[in-house]
């Protein structure tokens, strides 16, 4: 009979209790809240249009209007728009709806609007972690939330335009229901004759690394259970509506050395027989990637990794009945010992399952000899496994040609011309990406959110296929009050861009930032000589690798859009 084992993430899931869950929707006291003064002039509940550049502050009287926002978009593009309530008495239960937009005959349904309750956690900022802030973030898809007194209250909405649209002019209305009494505002919304793909069709690669160890945490339920699929597949359709390319796997224990609150484990199983010989688990690997493909993310599997930061391996031993492990280096015999019969079995069974060809052995910043060694071990293996690697040192060489996919840090100014022209010509991708630097621009809790739309540019005007981040939800403790993770001294949100059940003002700028990606790799076809050097030319603006302090992100958005616009009419 053959003999099953496990991870031992499962191990450990089976034997413990589940835990209560963390869920907590208080939001923090404002450690400066400022003067209160301005207050004392507001007589009554107001609502008016801001602007998505701007986190509104909970204890300030907001600055905002009643004409309503220049919003445009093509069929099939969604587009966000921001209003303020604010409050001099607390409302206790306030909902707001979005009516049907018209355009004469033609409707967008109300149903086409996802309306969130914009909400504050606390954040450090920019050279100075040591002072916290209470800013707006997160995005909760709760129908009614309590406002208290003196308090602002932001209200986002992100309309998804159907891709049958009619072109033209629409308008509806969003009001707020509150104490018995309605506020309303116009919206207003243009659609032009153009069509932007379904996600799943968009050429932008993005690849935001997934942990569904923090969701299993943060719940308080057993590890792979049927609750913990159930309760991330939100969170997982979330990103594959952004145009998500990679499902995340971790094939060892902690490859990069635990450095989230919940660390990745080894998704599939090794054990070492009493003969010698191995024996491989895919159990957990399958469902995992089959729940990601059942949420729409089906392009590529990334294998973290067969270089981790803290070059140890672990695996069950029938011998001694227990966990042992391996310290060694990819140009180490133990290390050829250990990973070539995991490859070529591994190789098998990803064959078997029709997963091969989307299969990529991933490795994250380790050093060009330990990738070079790793690559050749990998080549006994199966030649044909394709890689996948960060890098974030010069990697223009034979080793970076070797790299399927390959994505270097934004501040270095790694591939131009040739070398650029030259993976593209053999279908190799490459992306950039953003971490704990730079400062700017960036996507953590207090970056202004234009930064995370100026991320796409960056990536057309550099010629780049995308853009990787290494954090899509790898929670802190208390995702939804205090976005720090003081642990290891990042910016509060660098370690995730989505909250437990909803969104964040971060992330759905990101997917803005694509859809402009995609919107330009469609028109440029279509221009004329002239139009495409002056889309060049303002695409430059976007290029450079390193952002200056008095770069304004809101402006040139506004130019580049403005430029999109008028050439797709």
């Amino acid at each position: 009979m053959k003999r099953i084992f496990f991870p031992l993430s499962l191990l450990f899931a089976f034997v413990a209790l589940c835990a209560n869950a963390q869920v907590n929707d208080t939001e923090p006291a404002d450690p400066k809240p400022g003067s209160q003064d301005a207050w004392q002039q507001v007589a009554h509940p107001t609502l008016g249009w801001g602007s998505t550049d701007v986190r509104y502050s909970r204890s300030q009287v907001p600055a905002t209007t009643q004409k309503p926002p220049l919003l445009r978009a093509w069929r099939g593009e969604r587009v966000s728009a921001q209003a303020v309530l604010a409050t001099p008495k607390e409302l206790g239960e306030v909902s707001f709806t979005v009516s049907d937009l018209k355009s004469g005959r033609n409707v967008i349904p109300a149903s086409a609007v996802k309306k969130y309750f914009v909400r504050y956690v606390l954040a450090d900022i920019i050279n100075n972690r040591k002072d916290s802030l209470l800013l707006a973030d997160r995005l909760d898809p709760t129908e009614t939330l309590k406002v208290e007194a003196n308090t602002a209250r932001p209200l986002w909405l992100d309309i998804h335009v159907p891709a049958d649209a009619k072109p033209g002019t629409y308008q509806g209305k969003v009001t707020i229901h509150c104490d018995g009494g309605t506020l309303a505002l116009p919206l207003q919304l243009q659609v032009a004759d153009r069509t932007l793909p379904a996600p799943d069709q968009w050429a932008f690669h993005l690849d935001l690394w997934q942990n569904p160890y923090s969701v299993a945490r943060y719940y308080g339920v057993p590890l792979w259970s049927q609750q913990h699929f159930d309760l991330m597949r939100p969170t997982m359709e979330l990103l594959a509506a952004a145009g998500q390319k990679v499902i995340t796997c971790s094939v060892i224990n902690r490859p990069w050395n635990g450095q989230t609150f919940d660390p990745f484990e080894s998704m599939i199983g090794k054990q070492k027989q009493l003969d010698g010989t191995w024996q491989y688990d895919y159990t957990v690997f399958d469902k995992w990637v089959e729940f990601m493909m059942s949420c729409g993310i089906t392009e590529q599997i990334d294998c973290y990794t067969l270089v981790p930061w803290h070059y140890r391996f672990d695996y069950y031993d029938c011998a001694t009945n227990n966990v042992q492990f391996i310290a060694c280096k990819p140009d180490e015999q133990a290390y050829h010992d250990f990973i070539v019969p995991f490859l070529k079995d591994f190789s098998r069974h990803l064959r078997q399952k029709g997963w091969f060809s989307r299969t990529y052995i991933a490795m994250d910043e380790r050093p060009a000899n330990q990738m070079e060694a790793a690559w050749r071990t990998i080549q006994e293996a199966d030649p044909e496994f394709k890689i996948e690697g960060a890098a974030n040192y010069s990697v223009e060489s034979e080793s970076a040609d070797r790299i399927d996919d390959l994505s270097v840090g934004f501040n270095y100014n790694l591939f131009k011309g040739e070398a650029l022209s030259r993976r593209t010509a053999k279908g190799q991708k490459i992306t950039f990406y953003t971490c704990c630097v730079p400062n700017r621009p960036n996507t953590f809790t207090c970056s202004p959110p234009a930064e995370s739309a100026y991320l796409g540019l960056h990536a057309s005007a550099c010629g780049y296929d995308g853009y990787l981040r290494w954090a899509y939800n790898s929670w802190p403790e208390q995702p939804n009050q205090d976005s720090r993770y003081n642990q290891q001294g990042w910016y509060a949100g660098d370690c995730y861009l989505v909250y437990p059940g909803g969104s964040s003002i971060r992330f759905e700028r990101l997917v803005e930032g694509i859809q402009a990606y995609e919107k330009i790799r469609l028109l440029r076809p279509t221009l004329s000589a002239k139009d495409a050097s002056l889309l060049d030319e303002m695409l430059q603006h976007f290029a450079p690798n390193t952002y200056e302090e008095d770069t304004d992100p809101v402006a040139l958005l506004r130019r580049m859009n403005d430029m999109i616009w008028t050439l797709g009419k």
